[in-house]
């Protein structure tokens, strides 16, 4: 098949490197021509295992790109990956998306020869309708479904982790499908039928609005979980508890399972803060407050105090120097939106702490946000003479550190991701262990 995929950040470089993968002709479509440049020279824009691997294997074959809309109608399927941002209320930014949806319509404008348009953005449901509306503006004619027949509007939320999205595309738990006709739900099926030949995955077939509530419910579930696991924890460290004992027994319940029961810092990101955020602004939107997708981001913007706290009961922080270890908000990515490194710098600054700060790819996406914090090269170089550590990201790295503590003033380590081993010369807490 011929596919196109607009917008090619974390999302859309995944889905558009790993259609190509499945034997598809791809055309990525970017407005950033450094991002269109590096797709075509065989480049990944955005560091994520194993798609350099992919990238450099289909350009210039099945994927290309471009800033060109021109090639549009050539396709079958378009899917529309654009970043979707929270607004300061929590509601998301659909200006961007609208805008593609609209430019999309006006390419596909004239033609005779049906076309399916995917968001693969995540949208609130309430908000779904103005970018089918955007893509009917541009198209000059009612899509399928609503007296026509010939351009159909759908959805497929993706359930991609960064650090594990090539993983992930290929062995999906599920796919959503979100259609109102019943050829564009058949288009979609060709799409992944190479796919679903190699990894027998579940299909849900739904109208659009509901595939993206699935999303959304799916995220909701997850952060809650990791939430509770914290709440739990943070009750287990007082008790003397170690929390990650009790998770291992808990996890052994069908009911509860062992996954995302990790705790620690909490979560961040590009998804489960935007998405809670915006399904919290929907609902209330709607009337309702949901007061358990609240608490679960109460839980979660708690928790890089209390690890600033931990090193504040060992260290006085006011001119101390203190190692941030990982940037990213989680390791085997260089993303660090929402990242709980952030917080944690802001709290040690106000403390009056110096902060010199590594991870091994983040550092220059986390300069965007503190260009006058000291970086390292290494985590050596961050704990050589540090009066305290912080560990924000739980790269494999910091868990083959040992004499490198010796180079610390007084090694002290506070541990918000359970990634070092307690030893000797240190004095070393768990932030819920």
């Amino acid at each position: 098949m011929r596919i196109n995929v607009v917008g090619s950040g974390y999302v859309g470089t995944t889905l558009a490197a790993s259609l190509a993968d499945l034997g598809h002709e791809v055309t990525a479509i970017d407005i950033d021509e450094a991002v269109v440049a590096a797709l075509n020279d065989g480049r990944a824009p955005i560091h994520e295992p194993g798609l350099d691997e992919l990238v450099a294997e289909h350009a210039g074959g099945r994927l290309r790109a471009t800033t060109s809309y021109d090639d549009v109608p050539a396709a079958d399927v378009t899917f529309l990956a654009i970043q979707t941002p929270s607004r300061e209320d929590g509601s998301i930014d659909t200006g961007a998306l609208r805008a593609a949806a609209e430019t999309t319509g006006e390419a596909l404008a004239g033609g005779d020869d049906r076309h399916l348009v995917v968001v693969k953005s995540t949208v609130a449901p309430p908000s779904l309708p103005g970018v089918a509306d955007a893509l009917a503006t541009g198209l000059g004619e009612p899509l399928a479904g609503d007296g026509a027949d010939r351009v159909a509007f759908g959805a497929n939320p993706e359930f991609l982790r960064e650090g594990t999205a090539v993983s992930d595309f290929r062995e999906p738990d599920k796919l959503v499908f979100g259609t109102d006709v019943d050829w564009a739900d058949e288009l979609l099926d060709d799409v992944f039928a190479p796919l679903l030949a190699e990894h027998d995955a579940p299909v849900v077939r739904t109208d659009p609005a509901t595939a993206m509530t699935i999303k959304y419910a799916n995220n909701a579930f997850l952060a809650a979980k990791v939430s509770l696991i914290n709440d739990i924890g943070n009750a287990c460290k007082a008790f003397g508890v170690d929390t990650y004992e009790v998770a291992e027994a808990i996890g052994l319940d069908d009911r509860i399972g062992e996954r995302f029961l990790r705790s620690g810092l909490g979560w961040g990101g590009s998804c489960f803060p935007k998405d809670i955020s915006a399904l919290i602004s929907s609902a209330e939107g709607e009337g309702y407050s949901p007061p358990m997708l609240r608490a679960a981001v109460e839980v979660n913007d708690g928790q890089p105090a209390r690890l600033v706290a931990m090193l504040a009961d060992h260290v006085d922080l006011d001119g101390a120097r203190i190692a941030v270890l990982g940037l990213a908000f989680k390791p085997g990515t260089d993303d660090v939106r929402n990242s709980r490194a952030i917080p944690v710098i802001e709290a040690l600054r106000e403390r009056g702490a110096t902060v010199v700060a590594y991870d091994p790819v983040a550092t220059e996406n986390m300069r965007e946000r503190f260009p006058d914090l000291e970086y390292a090269d290494s985590a050596a170089d961050a704990l050589d003479g540090a009066d305290g550590a912080a560990v924000v990201t739980d790269w494999d790295e910091f868990a083959a550190l040992d004499s490198e503590f010796d180079a610390m003033a007084d090694p002290v380590v506070v541990d918000g991701r359970r990634v070092i081993e307690r030893r000797e010369g240190i004095t070393y807490e768990g932030l819920t262990w």
